[in-house]
């Protein structure tokens, strides 16, 4: 891991804790995008596990990538949210449960998803493509009621 992939990724832990230690009332936006925080239950500790990702919407559904900075491992909540795909999604103040549904690249939705959240994250998905031969998915999360607060 680069110098600067170090400081990214610690940048994103003092984010979250923001985010979550503010209880949504600073963090929705981070590097100019919105950002939301995923809670997924683990698939082997069965624990809740809390991650801020950047996201883009699609109509009633907000999109998230596991890119993971472009390494060759995906991020551990893609594998508790395929296992469990009821999640639980805080936008700013706002949680609500939700139900989240990996898109592939080979799915018809794949390209123009990608294109939605790789374009408002500003590109950066695509130089996380290019660093791994990992076909990246994209994750559509569906809210499945009102908010929970």
């Amino acid at each position: 891991m680069s110098a600067t992939d170090t400081l990214q990724s610690i940048g994103l832990r003092v984010h979250q804790r923001i985010y979550e230690g503010t209880g949504g009332a600073i963090g929705h936006r981070l590097i100019g995008v919105p950002s939301l925080l995923l809670r997924t239950t683990g698939r082997k500790t069965g624990l809740t596990r809390t991650n801020a990702l950047v996201y883009a919407r699609d109509g009633d559904s907000y999109l998230v990538v596991p890119s993971n900075g472009g390494e060759d491992r995906p991020p551990s909540w893609l594998a508790n949210l395929r296992a469990h795909p009821d999640v639980e999604i805080q936008i700013g103040r706002r949680s609500m449960p939700a139900t989240a549904r990996v898109v592939e690249r080979g799915d018809t939705e794949y390209a123009r998803l990608w294109e939605s959240v790789n374009s408002n994250n500003h590109h950066r998905y695509e130089a996380y493509q290019k660093k791994t031969a990992r076909p990246i998915p994209v994750v559509a999360i569906r809210p499945s009621s009102s908010p929970l607060n």
